[in-house]
């Protein structure tokens, strides 16, 4: 396995228009307030498109999650580039070869370095 605890992944994205329009779909999420523009014309993130950052990282490592955990804590709109910054705090080699893993994940907005959600995941490589 390529990692170690204490390694750090980033993965980062500006989230379009078109983005949570087929999130929308793909999820069954038709909230109002993911399809219409609010007051100042802009139209909200899904949490957990947000949320597919630090998939994108697990993906990498072929990680088989087993818990995610996200704390939503400020909104994202279209046209914003989030930036996910995973460390993995736990890797140990399991006696069937498998690897269990743990990170945490802080997600910040680029435009103002907001913190917009935290979370975790854990699973086996």
């Amino acid at each position: 396995m390529d990692i170690e605890s204490g390694h750090v992944e980033v993965a980062q994205r500006t989230f379009t228009e078109a983005d949570v329009r087929t999130f929308a779909e793909v999820s069954r999420d038709r909230g109002d307030h993911h399809l219409e523009r609010d007051d100042e014309g802009r139209l909200l993130v899904h949490g957990l498109l947000t949320a597919t950052l630090a998939t994108e990282i697990g993906g990498r490592f072929t990680v088989l999650a087993r818990r995610m955990s996200y704390q939503f804590r400020r909104p994202v709109y279209a046209g914003e580039t989030v930036r996910c910054e995973t460390e993995f705090t736990t890797v140990a080699e399991r006696s069937d070869g498998r690897t269990e893993v743990a990170a945490e994940a802080t997600f910040t907005r680029e435009r103002d370095g907001a913190v917009v959600v935290t979370g975790s995941f854990d699973g086996v490589v």
